[in-house]
């Protein structure tokens, strides 16, 4: 979703308290023999697993040979849903998974004929995202061969190379999500490239998401509450879609990312200890003119093996941390790669936690009690093995290793050299051009 490739020439552009309370990190010491010691559906939370027909609903059977683990144990796979706990609060006061580059899926085919060099940062299609809890996707969208391209590219050009399909065919997905959970709430937040007059538009409106579409004239100005998550729903405006070019508010209706979220960077600026800085486009983080917080937490350039770690500890202390930095608001989305890999509750033990913060003042959502005083809470056992309302998740395999981490990472390496190869490449030819155009 973040541009990799700064602009080499900019002159030929066109004109409180911290929440220590619920991320202390849990530590376990784990041993694991050889072979599992449950099966067939019965093994719990971080308990150790040999294929994903091994864990109970809601889990799945990951490995992060990052942390030393050597053998697969079962990990959270869902999250809790927020509103099936706590319901008719406002929009902005819930938190909800992201995944960055939703599209951008590992052994998604390449165009025929041609050799995809991209970097990747999901493992499971869009409609398993959805119904594992996600309810955010970034979607880079570029024209591309006379029509409008999920890309995951460089420079705002999408290139053979680069493309991964029709935009139309993921927002049929999201479509038939809405259709049938008609309780459920979406947002798109568009990495936008797309030049053609009303192309977005006609876009929404040729995947039938129209009809779900939640008005730019209704979203609450000046930091104000958004509608309740029940009129939404009533009203039927379950899909809030953002664009990152400021003219489609007035010219399509579509809204302006920045006027209406604030964003901390995404990158490694994003991950990195004890620092939430603001994404230039974005106001401060602690601005209270814009209702939704987006906390972006994935490294540049991304890395399956690591993404268990990166979403184990260092996840939970980088919340922290934003709060402190947003003047102790929690995010609203928490945009993340490879978004089933951690070392047991991951991102969804993380959100679980920023819900029941907010919604009811507990330790986590699965603690708040319907209808009972704010900070009135249930006592519940950590890990719970019962992380699930619903299990309507359908992650179809594990995540296993058949490699070591090392070999895991060879092939974004060698992504990246061509990437840099090619940004090099681009950016001598922009560099001549400019020296041709300063010169004449």
């Amino acid at each position: 979703m973040c541009s990799h490739f700064p602009n080499y020439c900019s002159k030929c552009r066109a004109p409180a308290p911290a929440v220590i309370f619920l991320f202390v990190p849990l530590i376990c010491s784990l041993s694991f023999t050889a072979s599992a010691a449950c099966s067939n559906g019965n093994c719990q939370i971080l308990e150790a697993c040999s294929a994903a027909t091994d864990c109970g609903p809601g889990l799945f059977c990951g490995d992060c040979p990052a942390l030393g683990l050597k053998q697969p144990i079962c990990t959270r796979g869902q999250p809790t849903l927020p509103t099936s706990i706590v319901n008719g609060l406002p929009f902005n006061k819930y938190s909800w998974i992201v995944t960055h580059n939703s599209f951008s899926i590992v052994d998604a085919p390449p165009l025929p004929g041609v050799q995809r060099l991209t970097f990747y940062n999901q493992e499971d299609s869009v409609t398993n995202q959805l119904r594992n809890g996600v309810r955010g996707l970034m979607l880079d969208m570029y024209d591309f061969q006379n029509d409008i391209w999920l890309c995951h590219s460089f420079r705002g050009q999408c290139f053979n190379f680069t493309a991964f399909q029709p935009a139309i065919n993921t927002l049929k997905e999201v479509e038939a999500f809405l259709t049938g959970n008609p309780t459920e709430i979406v947002t798109i937040i568009i990495e936008d490239y797309v030049h053609t007059p009303k192309g977005l538009t006609n876009l929404f409106t040729s995947a039938g998401l129209d009809k779900y579409w939640f008005p730019v004239s209704k979203m609450p100005k000046k930091g104000n509450d958004w509608p309740t998550v029940t009129e939404m729903v009533q009203a039927n405006h379950r899909l809030v879609v953002f664009t990152s070019d400021a003219s489609k508010e007035v010219d399509e209706g579509i809204a302006y990312q920045w006027k209406h979220m604030v964003e901390n960077e995404p990158g490694d600026p994003g991950v990195q200890k004890g620092a939430c800085p603001h994404r230039k486009e974005s106001k401060s983080l602690n601005s209270r003119s814009a209702s939704l917080f987006l906390m972006n937490y994935f490294p540049t350039y991304p890395v399956e093996a690591d993404s268990c770690k990166e979403h184990s500890a260092p996840l939970a202390e980088m919340v922290n941390t934003c709060y402190k930095a947003a003047g102790n608001l929690l995010p609203n989305f928490v945009a993340v790669n490879f978004y089933m890999r951690s070392d047991g509750g991951g991102v969804f033990d993380v959100v679980d936690k920023m819900n029941g913060h907010t919604l009811c003042g507990c330790s986590t959502v699965t603690a708040c009690q319907v209808g009972a005083p704010f900070g009135s809470c249930k006592n519940i056992s950590v890990p719970s093995t019962s992380p699930l309302t619903s299990t309507g998740g359908s992650f179809t395999g594990s995540v296993q290793f058949s490699k070591s981490a090392s070999s895991v990472l060879r092939p974004n390496c060698l992504l990246l050299i061509v990437f840099f190869f090619l940004h090099s490449l681009v950016a001598a030819v922009m560099t001549k051009h400019c020296y041709i155009t300063y010169a004449s």
